[in-house]
C-alpha cells in the first residue's frame, strides 16, 4: 500500500515548502497534490519547484472543496491529509501518521500537535476532531459526500463519517509541531475574522451531524 499526500493551500507561499521537504523523503509518499484554492499569491510556482502535482482553482472553494480535488485526483490506496502552514513538520511525523493505515492496524489517524505552541496545542486537545492532519484508506472515502458543503467543517464531518461507519481511529501525537495562526497571517482583524468564519463552518457540520 502506498500514500498520495494532499495538501489544500491558500496564499502559503512562505510555508509550503516546509511541508512539502519531509514528504519527499518518504518512499511510501509516492505521490504528493498541492491544491491551490484560487490562491493569489506564488504558491502554486513555489510548489511546483519541488517537482510535486499541482492543481490551480481559479476560485477559493473552500478547505473541503479543495480536498475533494485532490481526492479525486489521488492514486494511492492511503490518503494523507496535511495542512500548508505546518510549523516543525519531520519524517518521522508523516511516518507516525501513516504506518498504522498501511500496517492496516486501523482505518483512520489523526495528528494531534503536542508540546509545540500552547495555542494550537490546546485546541487540539479540547478538539482533536479538528486536526487538518490524517491519514485514512481511500476505500473508507468512498462513500463520503460531504466535501463541497463543508468549507472548514470537513474535518469536523470526516471524523463523523469515520465513527458512524465503524471506523477504526487512532489519535496519534505530533512532538514539537504545531501550525500558523490566522492572526499571524492575516493581521488581528482580518485573522479573527477568518477564525470566526471557519468556528461558524465546524458548528454548522456538527448541528447537521455530518
Amino acid at each position: 500500500m502506498s500514500v498520495t499526500a494532499i495538501i489544500p493551500a491558500y496564499n502559503e507561499e512562505k510555508y509550503i515548502g516546509g511541508v512539502l521537504a519531509p514528504l519527499l523523503e518518504i518512499k511510501q509518499v509516492s505521490q504528493i497534490i498541492v491544491v491551490s484554492d484560487g490562491s493569489t499569491d506564488n504558491t502554486a510556482p513555489e510548489a511546483r519547484k519541488w517537482g510535486v502535482d499541482v492543481i490551480e482553482l481559479p476560485e477559493n472553494t473552500g478547505k473541503g472543496g479543495a480536498m475533494s480535488v485532490g481526492f479525486k485526483a489521488a492514486r494511492e490506496e492511503a490518503i494523507l491529509f496535511l495542512d500548508a502552514d505546518l510549523i516543525g513538520l519531520t519524517r518521522s511525523h508523516v511516518l507516525d501518521l501513516i504506518n498504522p493505515v498501511l500496517n492496516d492496524e486501523v482505518d483512520m489517524t489523526i495528528g494531534i500537535f503536542e508540546n509545540g505552541r500552547l495555542s494550537t496545542d490546546m485546541a487540539q486537545v479540547i478538539a482533536p476532531f479538528l486536526s487538518g492532519q490524517r491519514c485514512i484508506k481511500k476505500e473508507s472515502l468512498c462513500e463520503f459526500t460531504g466535501w463541497e458543503d463543508a468549507g472548514f467543517g470537513v474535518e469536523t464531518a470526516l471524523t463523523l463519517f469515520a465513527q458512524e461507519h465503524n471506523l477504526r481511529i487512532r489519535q496519534v501525537t505530533l512532538p514539537a509541531m504545531s501550525h500558523v495562526m490566522k492572526e499571524e497571517k492575516l493581521g488581528l482583524v482580518r485573522g479573527f475574522a477568518y477564525r470566526m468564519k471557519m468556528y461558524w463552518e465546524i458548528a454548522r457540520k456538527v448541528r447537521k451531524g455530518g
